[in-house]
């Protein structure tokens, strides 16, 4: 049994992963997601880093989109941690950020979605989520994400990335190859510097919502590849 910490991506909550969970716990694995305040990139890996260390055992780490660059930060230095896997995330290095990377992709779609407001706060417009995000995804499940979607601070893309964790952990990518948001070409950049594991998927940017089956599965190689943490008496969560 080994423990998986999900990270969500901007504009959502841990509640994208909800299918994802029960079939990771089907499997008899001990998960939780992590709810990030999204307020900016070290907030989000210092509260990452406070689930890890709730858990007695080995860690999976999985970020979907932003959250890749919030695994990548909280594995940074910390043994508990076996694996990452990155599902249409973005796998930042040393003074990277997000915008950064961004524009080295080609310009989709799903840009033209993201709104900033004058305080530095960012969310999707709504009329054009499912575009952006899930296109593969039913309009009615898309409409409730759209009105629950998670304001986003512009410092979560702006802030400088600290050495990536992927150049000393095993990796794997979940790749969604019709994404509308960030270039299924960048993601087969991240995916070939991380030297990762590549499953390919015929999905919108919401692949946990959409494919939740595959990304179960995916993860699930990565936690059977991983080495394994040696776990303390009482292995669990605390």
């Amino acid at each position: 049994m080994v423990n998986v910490v999900l990270v969500h991506g901007a504009w959502c909550d841990g509640s994208m992963w909800q299918a994802v969970i029960a079939l990771l716990q089907n499997d008899g694995h001990r998960v939780v997601a992590v709810q990030l305040p999204l307020t900016g990139l070290e907030d989000d890996i210092a509260w990452t880093r406070r689930e890890i260390a709730a858990f007695d055992g080995p860690v999976t780490l999985v970020g979907h989109s932003y959250g890749g660059a919030v695994i990548s930060g909280a594995a940074q230095h910390n043994t508990q941690v076996t694996g990452l896997v990155f599902v249409a995330a973005y796998a930042l290095d040393e003074s990277e950020t997000i915008a950064a990377l961004s524009d080295r992709g080609a310009d989709t779609r799903g840009r033209g979605a993201i709104r900033f407001a004058e305080d530095g706060w960012s969310d999707l417009d709504p009329d054009m989520f499912r575009e952006a995000l899930a296109a593969d995804v039913p309009e009615p499940t898309t409409q409730v994400l759209a009105a629950v979607q998670k304001p986003t601070h512009g410092a979560c893309f702006s802030s400088p990335s600290g050495r990536g964790a992927w150049h000393d952990l095993p990796c794997a990518y979940v790749l969604s190859v019709d994404d509308r948001i960030l270039d299924p070409g960048l993601q087969h950049w991240f995916a070939e510097r991380t030297n990762a594991t590549v499953t390919e998927l015929r999905s919108s940017h919401l692949s946990p919502v959409s494919h939740p089956g595959d990304v179960a599965a995916a993860i699930g190689r990565a936690v059977r590849e991983s080495p394994m943490w040696t776990p303390a008496p009482g292995t669990g969560r605390r």
